[in-house]
């Protein structure tokens, strides 16, 4: 994003050292940990003694958040930027802005540290763009508190988690509901009796630790419900517009550096002797894409400073989400033509960033419902 104009230099030396950091404790790892399918455990604490995984939520410091979800992109690895980006903000922006403080010393606190890992438990077989359908429930307990039985899919962190924020129908089921009418957020830990987990192979996001987790009666204590019980929706709409920016600031990220892998191989590829950039066809097809980039960047910088003063809107949010993550999937489309047959190969960087791109228009939201909601 070249938003110079919005940025401090405080904020431009900011940039500098996360890169410098992702540099050191990401990329060296990122590709066994594509193969492993999760980041290894001592990187989370390592980031948080860097004091990336506890930056703001809300107010100015988020601008700071903004750079590292950008440089987080920018790392080429969409599966690590996702396992950072669900733990240090879309699971925990929940916790920060509905949790007690009891909630937030046992769970936020630990995971700022990198001692407890976070993980988003909302989506299931028929309830991923409508949750209205949401099967996954809670009964009362004989101690007070609840047992929780159910299935949720494709979970990002979700055989390292130590917990989840999960969507939950909580009114009785003889009651009359209607959506998310009766849902609520709980805190489950991810090692009480009754969690399983399993691994799901994903297309992309390989080092996302992409899971199934089922609950059988899963024991959850009453003070574990997260904001006011049956009010889901309401919590989930906030919550959705900020995993929106986050989702776009993260693709815009990874725009970047599609472009820098683009500019290098067609300055660098020749067809008889002649670069391939010297085709106007090629030219043309960057520039829309640098051009594109420019914009949605602005954009998302400008989504980033409504959030910052409390004033992100959902339509902003939509918005920026859909166009980001659509142009990120255009962009390593061109990527993977202008590589040919090279591109395709399965252990090609081009290769990873064409399967990445496919999630992220699904992810918070799928590209059609956005355009719904617009």
């Amino acid at each position: 994003m070249t938003s110079a104009s919005w940025h401090t230099a405080q904020h431009e030396e900011f940039r500098i050292r996360v890169r410098e950091v992702l540099g050191d404790l990401v990329l060296p790892h990122a590709d066994r940990w594509e193969e492993q399918s999760y980041l290894d455990p001592a990187v989370w604490k390592a980031l948080a003694e860097e004091e990336l995984l506890g930056l703001g939520h809300r107010g100015e410091a988020f601008l700071e958040s903004a750079l590292l979800l950008e440089e987080l992109g920018r790392t080429g690895y969409a599966g690590v930027r996702a396992s950072i980006g669900v733990h240090a903000y879309m699971a925990t922006s929940y916790l920060d802005l509905f949790g007690t403080p009891g909630q937030k010393e046992v769970y936020l606190e630990p995971a700022r540290r990198g001692e407890r890992l976070a993980a988003l438990a909302i989506t299931e077989a028929e309830a991923g763009s409508d949750l209205s359908r949401l099967r996954t429930r809670a009964r009362p307990s004989a101690d007070g508190g609840l047992l929780v039985s159910g299935e949720k899919l494709h979970i990002a962190n979700g055989s390292q988690a130590s917990f989840f924020v999960a969507v939950v129908k909580t009114r009785d089921e003889s009651a009359p509901a209607r959506g998310l009418t009766g849902a609520s957020l709980l805190l489950i830990d991810a090692d009480a009796p009754g969690v399983q987990r399993t691994g799901q192979k994903m297309l992309g996001w390989r080092s996302a630790d992409v899971c199934r987790v089922v609950f059988e009666d899963v024991a959850v204590p009453e003070d574990r419900v997260l904001g006011r019980r049956d009010q889901a929706l309401v919590h989930l709409i906030r919550g959705l517009d900020f995993e929106r920016l986050v989702a776009g600031l993260l693709a815009v990220g990874g725009v970047a550096h599609c472009l820098e892998l683009l500019n290098e191989h067609v300055r660098r590829r020749r067809i008889k002797d002649t670069p391939l950039y010297a085709h106007q066809a090629v030219r043309h097809q960057l520039a829309e894409l640098v051009a594109d980039h420019e914009l949605v960047g602005q954009y998302g910088w400008h989504a980033a400073l409504l959030h910052s003063r409390g004033e992100l809107d959902s339509r902003t949010a939509t918005v920026f989400k859909l166009k980001a993550t659509e142009l990120a999937s255009r962009a390593a489309h061109v990527c993977l033509q202008f590589h040919g047959a090279q591109g395709c190969l399965d252990e090609s960087t081009v290769a990873r960033l064409y399967r990445d791109t496919a999630a992220g228009t699904i992810a918070a939201g799928a590209s059609e419902l956005l355009r719904d909601l617009i």
